[in-house]
Parts: C-alpha cells; structure tokens; sequence
C-alpha cells in the first residue's frame, strides 16, 4: 500500500524544474525540492548530456548560463552568512568552479559572445539602518520590499581577471541584454517627470561610456539579442496595459514577427528566426517565425519556459495531471526528464473536463474536475476565480484543484471576459467593470456546469481565489447567495485605498476601475467593502503581511467590517512572503495554508461545524 497521498504536505515531495537552458548537446536547469524540515527550499543545477544521457550536478545553484563557445558555466549560489549572492563559473568538462564575484543585489547574469565577460544587472539602495527615503513612486514594491531611492546597477565582469570593468546607472525598473558589444538599455519612460511604468519605455545602446537612443515612449522592450538584431516584445504604442503583447524585430528598421489575434509570451532569438509562446484558450504552446509563423508544439498543456540554440529547444511543459518536465525539441519533441512520474503514479489525478457556453456574443471556456463518487451520491462544489483579471484558467497543474478533487469535491474554474488567451477586445471588456459582466460570466459558467452534473449539490458551493480571483471571491459573496463559504487570499475589497496603497495602483487601478480614482464612483461602486451587510456565509480571508500588490489592508478592512456588523469571518496572515505567497512562501508556510484551505471547506461545506479555531486544526491535524 502506497504511503503517498493527496494532503497539505503532498507538494513537497515534488520536484519542480525551472529557468532551461540549451547549447549544442547540452541542456541545463534548475531543480528544486522543498525540505520541510529545514523550512527551506534547495536548488540544484542539472547538466544533461543529450547525445551521452549522462547527468552532473552543482549543489546549492541556480541561475545557470551556458556560454556561447559551450565549455563554461555561470551560476549563482546565495551566501547566507553575508547575506549576498555569488557568481560562480565552473568549467564544463571537469566542473571545476571559481567564484568571480560577490555582491548584495544581483538581477541576473549574460554572457558576451566572447564567452569571457558577463553582463551582470542588479540594483543599489541607501541601505540606512533605521529608515527608508523616498522621492519618487512606487515606494514599495512586491516582491523587492520599499524601494528606498533604488537604482538598477550594470557591471561588465571580466570572469578571467575576476574584475568589474565598466559600470553604470539606470532608473529603478530599468534592464538590459547584450547586443554585440554594446548592451540594449529598456528604461521606463517618464511623462511629467512620473514614471509611465509597464506601459512606455525609452530604448538605448550603452557602448563603453558613449548612449544612443534607439527608441523613444514605446510600449515594447528588447528582451533578445544575437548581436545584429534586436528582438522587441510588445507593441509600438498601448492604450491599455492589458493589450495584448506582439514580437519585432529591429536591424536598423523596424519589422513584424507576430501581430496576430493572441498574446506573445516569453521569446527568443536563434540563427535570425525568433521562437515565442501564445496564450491559446487556457493553453501556452510554442511557435517558430522565421519569416511566417509555424507552430512548434500543439496540444492541450503550458509551455512554463523555453530556450533555444541553433534549432534545438530545451523547453518545460505542464499538463493539468502532471507537473513540468523538460521536452527537447529538434525537428520532434521528446521528453527529457520524468521526475514526477513515480510520485502521479501513486496518486489519483483529475483530468478536466472541458465545457463552452455563450454569453451575448462571447463564447467563454470553462472546465470542471469530478470527484470519484459512488452512483446517485452528492458532491459539494468548489468554483476558483483566477487573478489579474488578464490571468488564465486551462491546461497546467494547479495543486489546489487536484486536492480538493481528491477529498471529494467538484472544481469548476471559468475563463471570464478579461482573461488571457483570447482576443484583445475579450480580454479590455472587463476595463472599467470589473466584477459586473465578468462576474456574470463565471455565474453563468457555473449554471451552465449544473446543467452537465446532476450530482454536483447546489445547496453546498463554495468559491476561492487569489489577488483578482481574491476580489472576485469578496464580490460573489455580497452579490449572490449561491455560495455557502469563502476563502478569498490577497484579494480587493476596497479600491481607493488600493489605487493609493498598492505598488501598481497609480497605474493598474485607473485603468481597471477608471480615471481619476477620488472622484470617480467607481472606486466604491465596484468595492465588495461597501456591500458587506450582503455575505451571509463564513468567509476566512489569508493574507501575506509582505504583499505589496494587494497589501494587508485589503483584507484586515473586510474583516474588521464584516466582524462589526456580526458575520462570522476569520483572518489567517502570514508574517512573511510577497503576493504570490501560495507558491513563493516557505514550506511550512505553504503548508499551513493548504491545511486551513482544506480544513475550512470541510468544516462549512461537508460537516456543517461553527466555528474555526485554526491552532486546533494546526495542532491536531484536522481532528
């Protein structure tokens, strides 16, 4: 009898593969397993070897970078006792590795095609012991804590003489790539002396000392190079920040790769063709252009990251049933690895079913998960609203749902108007009316899923969802009493305080809720706070203290109002990690959640308990 099933400690016995990179017979990549009893997750690099088989490893890396002429590899290891990180080459016959540089805050790391210097962007702030300053905005931003007058750093290395020989400044938020010689700086563009961020960009090229501006106030970046052309990701000029991304490529003049119906993902550059993802009605798969577009991989998964050299891509593909493994595709696509097999073969998963339903004019996706269950019994329902609201539901691994699928509960998941993956108009409709006709969406997805299975319970629905799908979850329980419980994490209840609040709201918000946030009624019409007398059901509200997207005071408002006026709601937050805590938080952590997520569920929708007392349920198990 197998010891492995499905509970709040199943995903850390999974190992999780990240940032592939490929170069003739070599393909390289991070890998990840979570150790629960250090509290702490442990990085180790993976050399393949695709004509031998062969494998080698380096403990406690990541970031890793195959040099251009293949024979060395750069890596990053993290020094704890000096709280900063290192940058270490190795060679790659012997593995023989020197550390060539350590510094508080790096970004990330490139090679030159000399395959000597690498490009090294990190960033610099004040650094003063007792407080932070500021003059300008954001002040604060998930996932890098305040800012504190940051600037991004460039240093070209020289890993042989183990010497930084050129550096400079840049704005906060600013990157680069090489181009040659030179280095290809995406600056964010300044209108009124306010940064226009993730909308407008300047463009220049810094060769030893001397700039030249490329471009000027446009809405792509340069994310690639191979030294004669610059590849751009984005569009010449956006409306909206939820416009849908598109691929140039610039040689001197400007031209087209992809201007099409979807949305361009990550890219890449490879002997003058440029391979890309698109978002494709909840899945992500791989294209070439190399002067028209062919798809590469078709089917019903998530291409998580790719890289590509000379014709061979190294790239990491998710099913809804399986995590990430590494396909290797050179004319055919093949898979790699198999780390997780043992583990899903031990496990009972739940392949989604898929359903289609109009709406107006829209015809809008939607899938459900179905328990095992025994002939003519009943099956409480758990509907999830994904973030963004330009996120997407579909084919990848989402852990939650193959959880509460195995405890025995429907998982209904809808792709609502505002979501990836469709045409641009589909995805701006929810501008300015987000929680009114997208939320009519999931409404009908969900009737129209009652329509399909007769043993899914009405009287026991619950919803769930986080950062948008968070919103969503405190907007469905003031607006419709078809929900019975919910848990709503890192989520909007209040949209003023977000626009002012948030490390994006100067700029998400007015684009979402509206212009001018302190005059325009929008800001507490679309506010689930101002409907609180409405939830009539128990609502647990999980927040991470450190979340500056969607900060704290978004759900502590809902609470503290909800509390007030009698309802039974109840707050769980974490101490410590960023917005997308329910991946990125430690173990334990990541842990705890899941339990609370289960136990919650349980209790008010399967045994009907008052209360929730959370130290039990930690303590006891559940009991």
């Amino acid at each position: 009898m197998s010891n492995i099933e499905w509970d709040e400690k199943t995903f850390s016995r999974f190992a999780y593969l990240g940032d592939p990179r490929i170069n003739g017979s070599l393909a390289v990549y991070t890998l990840t397993k979570a150790n629960m009893e250090d509290n702490k997750y442990e990085s180790t690099i993976v050399i393949e070897n695709l004509k031998t088989g062969s494998r080698r490893f380096v403990d406690n890396a990541s970031m890793p970078r195959i040099s251009p002429n293949g024979r060395k590899l750069a890596f990053m290891r993290s020094n704890e006792e000096k709280k900063a990180s290192e940058i270490w080459v190795a060679d790659l016959q012997t593995l023989s590795a020197k550390r060539v540089l350590t510094a508080k805050n790096i970004r990330s790391i490139q090679w030159n095609d000399d395959s000597r210097r690498l490009l090294v962007v990190g960033f610099k702030r004040r650094d003063d012991d007792d407080f932070v300053f500021e003059d300008d905005i954001p002040a604060w931003f998930d996932g890098m804590g305040f800012l504190d007058g940051e600037k991004t750093t460039f240093w070209v290395l020289d890993t042989e003489s183990e010497e930084i020989i050129e550096e400079f400044e840049k704005p906060r938020f600013s990157s680069g790539i090489w181009h040659g010689d030179a280095i290809a700086v995406n600056i964010p563009h300044r209108e009124d002396s306010k940064p226009a961020l993730f909308k407008f960009w300047d463009i220049l090229l810094w060769n030893e000392g001397e700039e030249k501006k490329l471009f000027e106030r446009v809405s792509f970046e340069a994310v690639d190079s191979d030294g004669k052309s610059l590849l751009l990701h984005g569009k010449k000029e956006k409306r909206f920040m939820s416009e849908h991304d598109w691929l140039y490529i610039w040689d001197g003049g400007l031209k087209s790769v992809y201007e099409g119906p979807l949305s361009a993902g990550q890219a890449r550059l490879d002997g003058g063709k440029a391979y890309f993802t698109l978002a494709d009605a909840g899945r992500v798969n791989l294209y070439l252009w190399d002067g028209e577009v062919k798809p590469i991989t078709v089917g019903d998964h998530w291409v998580m990251g790719f890289d590509a050299h000379e014709g061979k891509v190294a790239a990491l593909i998710d099913t809804a049933t399986r995590l990430r493994e590494l396909y290797i595709y050179d004319g055919k696509l093949k898979q790699l690895t198999d780390y997780n097999g043992p583990i899903f073969s031990k496990l009972k998963t739940f392949e989604p079913r898929h359903f289609r339903f109009k709406r107006g004019d829209l015809e809008i996706d939607g899938w459900y998960l179905k328990p095992e269950l025994k002939e003519e019994e009943k099956a409480p329902v758990i509907v999830f609203a994904h973030g963004g609201p330009k996120g997407m539901y579909g084919h990848y691994f989402k852990y939650e749902m193959q959880l509460m699928a195995s405890k025995g509960y429907y998982v209904v998941f809808v792709n609502p108007r505002g979501s990836d993956g469709y045409t641009e108009d589909f995805a701006l409709r929810v501008l300015e009316r987000t929680g009114l006709e997208d939320f009519q969406d999931i409404m009908n997805g969900i009737k129209e899923f009652f329509k399909l299975e007769p043993q899914a319970d009405r009287e026991r629905v619950g919803i769930t969802g986080i950062s948008y799908g968070g919103f969503m979850t405190n907007w469905a329980l003031t607006q419709s009493d078809l929900f019975k419980a919910g848990i709503s994490e890192n989520g909007i209840s209040y949209w003023l305080t977000s626009h002012a609040f948030s490390d994006v709201g100067l700029w998400y918000d007015v684009e979402v809720i509206g212009p001018n946030p302190l005059e325009n009624e929008n800001y507490r019409k679309l506010s689930p706070l101002f409907y609180a007398k409405n939830v009539k059901v128990p609502l647990l509200l999980i927040h991470s203290l450190e979340d500056y997207r969607c900060p704290l005071d978004q759900s502590l408002m809902f609470y503290h109002v909800l509390k007030d006026l009698g309802k039974e709601a109840y707050i769980a937050i974490f101490k410590k990690g960023p917005h997308g805590h329910s991946m990125r938080g430690s173990p334990r952590h990541r842990s705890k959640r899941y339990k609370l997520f289960i136990e919650f569920f349980e209790r008010k929708l399967k045994e009907y308990k008052e209360g929730f007392d959370a130290e039990k349920i930690l303590k006891s198990g559940g009991d």
